[in-house]
């Protein structure tokens, strides 16, 4: 046998990582290659995986990829970004596009040859997200864009094809509201601190200042205004308000409305004094509260229910979570599996289809009075003139305009067998549907780590608060959205095939996002489909909580859904009696009759006489 030769990317990966070090001014900095999507945190940065056949793509893909990470981790500093970092989500997102397009462009200055390799990965990303094929400002981020115009302001460079399309999209309307501020902007870009002074202005100027927040740089006055918080108590605060009255008297010019908000003011402080020392003093109408209002609950269901931290949980695209060529791969291997079951699935998907399309089918009234005229019987008119006109009238259906959304249950428990058989009925449902013109949505939940994740790391470190409420990272993933054409999202549904992606499951939450999704939709009638093999589990969340924390949430979330009515939900259990949280569940013990019993259980939906309906989805209800 053979000694297998060397992997000849080898070489150019350790020269790639060497030179990335250099680059970042970070000799001790990890740099690691993996089919995971690229990244950078504080010990090191992962790239994007060279194969042993080192394509010119990849081999792009790689540099590019490493000197963006590079020149940020030379030239940015998260103090400084942070100081000056807006609140607002859009806002935020405009700063830290801008603040990653002036890092690249100070590298490209003084390293020319990274520009054309960064040209590589912004080519590379727009591509991959289909950004040449946009021709609608509103389908296109002005963040994106923002970062594309200051590249290539900074730089003087052409954007890439599908990068420059977003760019011009937003061009004129970002030039007419911020050409100004954009001027100054290469005697900002060596200086972090006035770049994002910069970044401010122009996001207010593009109509998003009221998502900025504090200035950074205003000029501080806290410590006065407690000062004179304390002296209205002392006897000396008393003298100058009596002088201040003095002097009121004595300057007639002063309008009435100032001296009204000086008694309004005075009014709101004694009844302040009053709440303090415990009086029941009630606030005037129309005034605000002295106190902040109580954070908003994180559970419509139940707004006992908490959560340690949200800072980390994530709701994404299945397409953002694994390159391309991986999806394909793994959806490749998932149709290897959809191969011996292709003859019974086929057979399911037609029965469905049959059934959806007798509902849809059009029936006319004929020989009516009033209603549309009928051009096919003009005929007769013709050959007698005394005979009537005839008018036709479209019956109603009770079919209905419909979107379905399927929420898998991807945690580590569904490994194997059940989570290949979940993805291929979700692909078989969604053809289905799709040919029939019902809207099809297929959502994920699972965890981003296991036992607990940043959220558990947050807690320890800020000392094992009691009862911290769920504590992990959630992962919200969508497959597909519901406008989204089959064709394009069809590879996404591999992802649950990729290692490592389940992990924990928080279905409360997971079916409340689903809901507040769905409820959004202009759709006439909409239903929820859960596919879970179990209760939900959490280890770090369970640890510190009571035993039945998850269970009981899942349980409330389930019963606003039914007493709201505006989903219909259904659930399947793979293995598992879910009848004991769904009124309309079934229980399936062999995930090979799981394409059977979905299609079975939308297609008894979909019966128009309620007694067949019920008789036909067999659903139970829970005890």
């Amino acid at each position: 046998m053979t000694k297998p030769t060397d992997n000849p990317a080898d070489p150019f990966k350790k020269a790639l990582a060497e030179a990335t070090r250099t680059m970042a001014d970070d000799p001790d900095m990890t740099v690691t290659y993996s089919v995971d999507p690229a990244g950078m945190n504080a010990e090191g940065i992962r790239l994007p995986q060279v194969s042993r056949r080192m394509t010119r793509d990849e081999v792009l893909l790689a540099r590019g990829t490493a000197d963006a990470f590079a020149l940020r981790r030379k030239f940015h500093d998260e103090g400084t970004a942070a100081r000056y970092a807006p609140t607002g989500p859009l806002a935020r997102d405009i700063y830290d596009a801008m603040e990653t397009a002036r890092c690249e462009a100070v590298g490209a200055r003084d390293m020319p040859g990274t520009a054309g390799n960064i040209d590589a990965r912004i080519a590379h990303e727009a591509d991959r997200k289909g950004y040449g094929q946009i021709r609608d400002r509103a389908d296109a981020s002005l963040a994106v864009a923002a970062g594309y115009l200051v590249r290539q302001l900074a730089t003087g460079r052409d954007l890439p094809a599908a990068a420059g399309n977003v760019a011009d999209l937003w061009r004129g309307f970002v030039e007419e509201q911020a050409s100004g501020s954009l001027a100054n902007l290469d005697g900002a870009l060596a200086d972090q601190a006035a770049f994002a002074r910069l970044t401010r202005k122009v996001i207010a100027d593009l109509g998003y200042g009221d998502q900025l927040g504090d200035d950074p740089d205003a000029p501080q006055d806290d410590d006065t205004g407690d000062d004179a918080e304390q002296d209205q108590d002392s006897p000396d605060s008393a003298g100058d308000q009596q002088d201040e009255g003095d002097d009121s008297d004595a300057t007639p010019e002063r309008s009435q409305d100032e001296q009204q908000d000086q008694s309004q003011a005075q009014v709101t402080m004694e009844d302040s004094a009053d709440m303090e020392q415990g009086d029941e003093a009630e606030l005037p109408e129309g005034e605000a509260p002295l106190e902040p209002p109580p954070p908003a609950p994180h559970s419509d269901a139940d707004p006992n229910y908490t959560v340690y931290t949200t800072d980390f949980d994530e709701e994404i695209k299945a397409e953002d979570l694994a390159e391309p060529a991986e999806l394909e791969r793994l959806r490749a291997y998932l149709d290897q599996q959809l191969e011996p079951l292709k003859g019974a699935v086929s057979r399911l998907a037609n029965k469905l289809q049959r059934r959806l399309q007798a509902q849809q089918n059009r029936s006319w009234e004929f020989d009516l009075e009033e209603g549309t005229l009928d051009a096919g019987r003009l005929a007769r008119v013709v050959a007698n003139p005394t005979t009537p006109l005839s008018f036709k009238r479209e019956k109603d259906t009770e079919f209905r305009d419909t979107c379905v959304t399927l929420l898998l249950d991807n945690s580590g428990s569904m490994r194997g067998r059940p989570i290949s058989i979940a993805a291929i009925s979700a692909d078989v449902l969604a053809r289905t549907l799709e040919r029939c013109s019902v809207k099809v949505e297929i959502l994920g939940f699972t965890t981003r780590a296991w036992k607990g994740g940043q959220a558990r790391e947050r807690w320890l470190a800020q000392g094992r608060p009691l009862t911290p409420g769920r504590l992990n990272d959630l992962r919200h993933i969508i497959y597909k959205s519901a406008d989204a054409p089959w064709r394009r999202v069809r590879p996404n549904l591999g992802l649950m095939m990729k290692e490592g992606l389940l992990k924990e499951n928080i279905d409360g939450e997971a079916l409340e996002w689903a809901h507040r999704r769905m409820i959004h939709r202009p759709e006439a009638r909409k239903i929820l489909m859960v596919i879970s093999d179990g209760a939900p589990v959490d280890d770090s969340t369970l640890s510190v909580n009571p035993a039945n924390y998850l269970e009981k949430h899942l349980r409330d979330v389930i019963a606003m859904v039914e007493r709201r009515r505006a989903v219909e939900l259904i659930a399947i259990g793979i293995g598992h009696d879910v009848t004991r949280y769904y009124q309309r569940a079934v229980t399936i013990t062999d995930v090979e009759q799981l394409a059977g019993a979905m299609t079975e259980q939308l297609a008894g939906l979909f019966e128009i006489d309620p007694k067949k309906r019920a008789r036909a989805t067999g659903l139970r209800r829970a005890g």
